[in-house]
């Protein structure tokens, strides 16, 4: 990706280049290969302080960079990160860059964030037209074991946060890192800080719940009885999108043909990444592995995290389906195309619902992962849209 944007930024047209992911998964030290890369003048600057700064925050730190510009008589480069905190980022950056365009300044700008909702709303109210995206997904499989070495089972365990992996030789302190410094400070800087949350101990009793109970389908009545003081289904289903948009936990929707969300359904909790899982959880890996069926619910979050991060949520749509005891772990739409999928890694006990889809939706494309269908360890190592087409 350094040398994709690093092209992207040598050539026309001039863009603001926006990178958008979790946190830890590697969007600042890109930034800073990109520009070591270019070789050229640079300001950094990030806006993840306990208060939110303001617009005048962004006009200082640009007011900088032009005054680079003038000294060095080249093009500079600003890199703005967690560019969401500023209130009304997206009017200034609109501004100041339509000034820069109109006296033709070569100063290119990387904006990085953490918050997809926030960053999302700033981007089509302001920016239309000025800017290209770029998504960062939690780290993969291969990613992990390319940098650390790591088999499947232990990348399903402990996820793919890079920053991590050399604490996972002592359990204990790679759990409290994960709660502490990623689960914690995205709760409490990327969702709390810049949300109306009128419940701050529902939502982390919802995100807890989720990691409790990774790929299962809860009623939002069952999710009440399980949490204090929850309010309403109106309430958890708001939080779960929150949640969404740091980029913890997807409420999945019940597939339904036509319009294919069908709206208030039991939503089926899949995390990001299956760190999360497990940074809240007493059991050790030697004891997560030797319970096959919450094994088995381990692979099938990964599977439905690896769709989450590696396909376009502008071109996919990612559900699932049930009907009576039949059921399908995760259906995909892309256009009018649908692919029915299910995971198989061992959890017994489960009534197929592959030829209950196919009866009801003869058009629809079946793939089986884990046993007898593709195998997981190549399900991992490829990007969905590759086998998907």
């Amino acid at each position: 990706m350094v040398s994709q944007i690093c092209d992207q930024i040598r050539h026309p047209p001039p863009l603001l280049h926006i990178l958008i992911g979790a946190r830890q998964v590697g969007k600042t030290t890109l930034a800073l290969q990109i520009v070591k890369k270019l070789g050229l003048p640079h300001r950094f600057a990030s806006a993840d302080a306990p208060l939110p700064p303001g617009p005048e925050w962004i006009e200082s730190h640009w007011a900088q960079t032009r005054s680079m510009f003038s000294k060095e008589r080249k093009p500079v480069i600003l890199v703005l990160d967690e560019i969401q905190k500023v209130r009304g980022w997206s009017e200034t950056v609109k501004r100041l860059w339509d000034e820069d365009r109109r006296h033709q300044a070569p100063i290119h700008v990387l904006l990085l964030g953490s918050s997809v909702l926030l960053l999302q709303k700033g981007m089509s109210e302001s920016l239309a037209g000025r800017f290209f995206l770029h998504r960062f997904p939690h780290w993969s499989w291969t990613e992990c074991h390319k940098a650390f070495g790591w088999n499947l089972e232990r990348w399903l365990y402990f996820g793919g946060y890079p920053g991590a992996a050399l604490l996972i030789s002592k359990l204990s302190e790679w759990k409290r890192y994960i709660a502490d410094s990623l689960i914690e400070t995205v709760l409490s800087r990327d969702v709390l800080q810049l949300q109306t949350v009128a419940k701050p101990s529902l939502l982390r009793h919802l995100f807890a719940l989720s990691a409790t109970f990774p790929a299962r389908i809860f009623s939002y009545n069952k999710m009440l009885g399980q949490l204090q003081d929850a309010g309403n289904t109106t309430t958890l289903a708001h939080y779960i999108k929150l949640l969404e948009t740091a980029f913890l936990v997807s409420g999945l929707e019940l597939f339904s043909a036509g319009h294919q969300r069908k709206r208030g359904s039991s939503p089926k909790l899949i995390l990001w990444n299956n760190a999360l899982i497990h940074a809240l959880s007493s059991r050790t890996f030697k004891e997560t592995r030797a319970d096959d069926a919450g094994w088995g619910y381990v692979v099938e979050n990964a599977v439905g995290a690896h769709f989450l991060n590696h396909l376009p949520a502008t071109d996919w749509t990612i559900t699932y389906w049930r009907d009576g005891p039949a059921e399908v772990d995760f259906v995909l739409t892309h256009g009018s195309k649908i692919w029915a999928l299910e995971v198989k890694s061992g959890r017994a006990g489960r009534i197929s619902g592959m030829h209950a889809f196919r009866k009801k939706y003869p058009r629809a494309r079946t793939l089986l992962i884990g046993a007898e269908g593709i195998p997981l360890e190549d399900f991992f190592s490829t990007d969905p849209e590759s086998f998907l087409s």
